[in-house]
């Protein structure tokens, strides 16, 4: 009974976090034709999950690197700003480059969207390799659906493009402030900047997207 507890926690937590993870599978893969994108989104979800499961063992000692978590921050900016061009050689590359590079986004995004989240997952499992494996295996089909209903809006309504990209600056200026290293640097320096700093970047990385958006209309 205990274990079945300690596995429907661990999947509510992994569910809560897999948000995030939709959101990228879903654009990284928005541009490639209807079955590649199939095939990355499954990929992406399953090489997503597999990281997490290892991110899990080895976050403590990531925590520890100074500035990891900022560093993941600028990452996580390039990809939203990334993930706002549109793909113009993806008729070049072919099919199998194509996925291989929407898998690569997703699986970077992840790693670094993961930082500061797969702590509170190890610390449940408390060593039950099983119960942890498991619990974010069940996660998979649910970061599918979510990646496929989500990937399928952004055909409708192309706004929520701009959307995820804020949400992926929103969360990178979260991972600025609790970087350990990073974040009390900030509140030393500009005290003010820490409660707003996810709004700007997630208003940055918008604004980035219309102004692209604009330039091309315009040529």
């Amino acid at each position: 009974m205990e274990q079945i507890i300690l596995l429907s926690e661990i999947l509510i937590i992994n569910l809560v976090l897999s948000g995030d993870n939709a959101v990228v599978i879903a654009m990284a893969s928005k541009d490639l034709p209807r079955r590649q994108r199939k095939q990355a989104i499954w990929w992406g979800a399953v090489g997503a999950v597999l990281l997490r499961c290892i991110m899990t063992w080895v976050a403590v000692v990531l925590l520890k690197i100074p500035f990891i978590q900022a560093i993941g921050a600028i990452l996580l900016i390039g990809i939203a700003f990334k993930l706002l061009i549109p793909h113009e050689d993806s008729n070049r590359s072919g099919k199998s480059a194509t996925i291989w590079k929407a898998i690569q986004t997703i699986l970077i995004a992840d790693f670094v969207m993961s930082l500061d989240n797969v702590l509170a997952i190890a610390a449940l499992a408390n060593g039950d390799l099983a119960i942890l494996v498991i619990g974010i295996a069940i996660s998979i089909p649910i970061v599918v659906w979510g990646s496929s209903a989500i990937s399928v809006l952004l055909h409708k309504l192309p706004i929520l493009i701009y959307l995820g990209a804020g949400i992926l600056g929103y969360t990178a200026g979260g991972m600025f402030i609790h970087d350990p290293k990073f974040g009390i640097l900030l509140k030393a320096l500009i005290p003010s900047l820490t409660g707003i700093l996810p709004i700007l970047l997630a208003g940055l990385v918008i604004m980035f997207g219309l102004l692209f958006k604009l330039k091309a209309h315009r040529q």
